[in-house]
């Protein structure tokens, strides 16, 4: 019987982020605290194949100050974020936090992995829209690495 192999850290991580879209999502339908999602995240869905710690540290990060991320967002965005669809919502969220917190991944992954997402579980434009603020953001907050030859 062949073994199943185990998922690279690439797919571990697309797949936190699956999940991570799930967690923000039920945050902002319910406000429980990160821990109560985290909690009944490992009560009822399966872990084995993501990045759990990635998963927590982000869902952590994303819950600890939404007025901040909000306003970050802000110029970027063409309506106030609590008026954006709510998945489009919690990908934009997932995004920059990836974006300003974690410069170890390179801004390239995050707008290709939330448009991912957009295509996979938003509306049939949210794709663009997401690329868009997005593109738009990273330019920013990214500039130094997108000046680099990384653009």
């Amino acid at each position: 019987m062949a073994r199943r192999s185990q998922p690279s850290g690439f797919e571990t991580r697309r797949r936190s982020r699956r999940r991570l879209l799930q967690a923000v999502y039920q945050w902002q339908m319910t406000a429980d605290s990160a821990e109560d999602i985290i909690r009944q995240f490992r009560e009822h869905q399966d872990f084995e194949a993501i990045d759990a710690p990635y998963f927590e540290q982000l869902l952590k990060q994303i819950i600890a100050d939404p007025p901040a991320l909000e306003e970050s967002l802000a110029p970027f965005l063409d309506r106030p974020l609590l008026q954006v669809d709510l998945m489009e919502r919690a990908i934009l969220r997932i995004a920059a936090c990836e974006l300003q917190q974690h410069p170890e991944i390179p801004w390239r992954v995050v707008l290709d992995e939330a448009i991912d997402l957009a295509h996979r579980f938003g509306a049939e434009k949210s794709h663009s829209f997401i690329n868009g603020v997005l593109d738009q953001a990273a330019r920013r907050w990214r500039s130094t690495e997108m000046s680099a030859g990384h653009a």
